[in-house]
C-alpha cells in the first residue's frame, strides 16, 4: 500500500467514525431533548455555555450560533467562574455544561454554586452517571465511545457529537 492511499484510507475511517457517532444521537433523541430545547425557548435569562479544553471551544461556538439566532447567550470559562465570574449568573439564566466524561474537575466545581443560585442545569455527556451527570436536571447523552483518533485521546467524534 503506498503512503498515498494509506492517507486516504485513513481519512475515509476518520469520516466514517465521525458520521456514525452523529447517527447514533438520533435514537438518542428523545423527551430529554425535548425538555431541554424548551427550557432554551422559555429561558427569561441567558442561555449560558461552559466547557473545559475542547469542549469549552464547542461551547464558544453554539454561542456563536446562539448570537447569530438573537438567543441571548454567554461562554463561562468554568475556571474563570471559581475565580468571580461566576458572579454574572443569575437565576433566571439557563446553563449548558458540556464533557465528554462528566468528570472535568472545572465543571463539577461550578455545580454546588449553580444549584444554590437556582440555576437549572443541562448536560452534554457520554457519561451520564458522572458527576456531572448526576448533578444536572436533564442529561442529553452523547453515547461517544469512540473517538477518530488512532490513539483513542484527541476529541474527534465526541467534539462533533457535542457541537
Amino acid at each position: 500500500m503506498t503512503k498515498r492511499s494509506s492517507v486516504l484510507k485513513f481519512a475515509k475511517e476518520v469520516f466514517e467514525i465521525e458520521a456514525q457517532a452523529i447517527l447514533r444521537l438520533r435514537s438518542r433523541i428523545g423527551k430529554d431533548f425535548e425538555k431541554a430545547v424548551q427550557w432554551m425557548a422559555d429561558c427569561k435569562g441567558r442561555v449560558i455555555l461552559t466547557g473545559m479544553g475542547k469542549p469549552g471551544f464547542i461551547a464558544r461556538k453554539i454561542v456563536a450560533t446562539m448570537a447569530s439566532t438573537g438567543t441571548p447567550s454567554l461562554y463561562l470559562h468554568p475556571a474563570e467562574a471559581a475565580h468571580g465570574d461566576l458572579g454574572m449568573v443569575k437565576s433566571l439564566d439557563l446553563v449548558i455544561a458540556i464533557s465528554q466524561s462528566g468528570e472535568s474537575e472545572e465543571i463539577i466545581r461550578l455545580l454546588p454554586p449553580l444549584k444554590r443560585k437556582g440555576v437549572k442545569i443541562i448536560a452534554m455527556t457520554s457519561v451520564p452517571g458522572s458527576s456531572l451527570g448526576k448533578n444536572a436536571d436533564i442529561v442529553l447523552d452523547l453515547g461517544v465511545r469512540r473517538e477518530a483518533c488512532p490513539l483513542n485521546l484527541a476529541p474527534t467524534s465526541s467534539s462533533t457529537a457535542m457541537l
